[in-house]
């Protein structure tokens, strides 16, 4: 019979800051690490500092005609 290993929650990095984040539960900020990191990422949305970037295609020409 093989003992029974005690199981580590994953850490990932705090998308924000860099820190350690145990992935778990109870951590209700996950992935960040906490409230204020959330809100940091969340205000940059709102302000438009993240964007993917985009070109327009051109529209095809009207052919009803």
């Amino acid at each position: 019979m093989q003992p029974v290993r005690p199981v580590v929650p994953r850490v990932v990095k705090c998308p924000n800051c860099g820190g350690s984040v145990e992935w778990i539960a109870e951590n209700r900020h996950r992935p960040f690490c906490s409230a204020r990191c959330k809100g940091n990422d969340l205000g940059a949305w709102a302000t438009d500092k993240y964007r993917v970037a985009a070109t327009e295609e051109p529209q095809p020409e009207d052919q009803s005609e």
